[in-house]
């Protein structure tokens, strides 16, 4: 089970940190899951934003390179999204993904979901 948090509304330049917590299957072996961060506009399809494959390789979609850091902590089976310089365009529904194929990249080919933290930022 992935669980989102840590969305919410901000002003445009500012930042948010979103957690996802792992339990369950989810959290076994959590050094072989390989993360990701996927953000869904409404009308529009899911995007992927950030990945993180076991071998420490991070993947950022174009739109947020310089902005978006994706993290993990391992101890905790917690993986995080940190958002900065935040644009209204990075408003939407931003869900974790998890995969036990190490070399996942930002394609929403995902095994494992969570269920989303909504994010909005206002100009």
């Amino acid at each position: 089970q992935l669980v989102e948090s840590g969305g919410g509304s901000v002003q445009a330049g500012g930042s948010l940190k979103l957690a996802c917590k792992a339990s369950g299957s989810s959290a076994l072996y959590y050094s072989k899951w390989c993360l990701a961060w996927f953000r869904q506009a409404p009308g529009q399809g899911r995007e992927g934003v950030a990945a993180l494959q076991v071998y420490g390789r991070k993947y950022y979609a174009d739109s947020v390179q310089g902005r978006f850091t994706i993290s993990k902590d391992e101890k905790t089976t917690t993986a995080y999204l940190e958002m900065s310089s935040l644009k209204p365009e990075d408003t939407g529904m931003y869900y974790c993904a998890a995969d036990t194929n190490p070399w996942c990249d930002l394609r929403p080919d995902f095994p494992s979901w969570g269920l989303g933290t909504q994010v909005t930022v206002s100009s």
